[in-house]
């Protein structure tokens, strides 16, 4: 059986800017798959290519690539406004440690759902679960942090973090012909959440909806 505590131990504070680092490999593979498209097929996640052939690197791959340069920069716009703070709170090497898992893991949910109801051909790109991951942390550990909704509609973190999950849920069943993988977004805050647990012991409903 496995110790617990291994799963627990902190890593040694660091700071070394690995926001940037991501935001840098984000672009990076942006450039290489827009010049080689071809590329597509083996970085971005299939969920029957993953089951059939073998190719698991795609679970990690895929969270590095983007459908288009709209979807790219919110999403690095994201990940800097909120990661570079979260970075600074949790040192640089469970902040990688953290997104990293946060986009495994929703890939992975999303890869099983989506290989269960037929939707084995889809592609799932894009870094939104990790990201979406990055913000819940956020409003854990910064809750009376105001964020300006589309910049104008200022709500505590935590709010802002409650509306974006109730409007994924509402667009995961009501726009399944979108494209967008709101499955994945919903699933790296599940996992973020069970992260936060685990290596920090923080509770996000607890934070969010404290006891009076």
């Amino acid at each position: 059986m496995s110790d617990p505590s291994f799963l627990r131990r902190p890593i040694r504070y660091s700071f070394f800017n690995a926001t940037l680092f991501l935001i840098a490999v984000n672009v990076l593979m942006f450039l290489i798959s827009y010049a080689a498209p071809c590329l597509r097929s083996y970085l971005w996640l299939r969920p029957a290519a993953v089951l059939q052939a073998n190719a698991w690197w795609q679970l990690v791959t895929y969270m590095f690539c983007h459908a288009n340069f709209g979807h790219l920069f919110f999403n690095m716009l994201s990940l800097y406004i909120f990661g570079v703070q979260l970075e600074r709170r949790m040192g640089s090497g469970e902040f990688l440690l953290f997104y990293l898992v946060s986009g495994i893991g929703a890939g992975l949910v999303t890869m099983l759902v989506n290989n269960a109801t037929g939707q084995g051909l889809v592609y799932v790109v894009g870094a939104s679960g990790a990201v979406f991951a990055v913000l819940l942390a956020f409003a854990a550990f910064f809750p009376d942090t105001r964020i300006f909704i589309f910049g104008i509609l200022p709500m505590r973190a935590p709010t802002a973090v409650l509306v974006f999950a109730a409007i994924e849920v509402f667009f995961m069943f009501t726009n399944l012909n979108s494209g967008v993988a709101h499955l994945a977004h919903l699933a790296g805050i599940l996992i973020g959440y069970l992260l936060l647990l685990l290596r920090f012991r923080i509770n996000a409903i607890r934070v969010f909806f404290p006891r009076r």
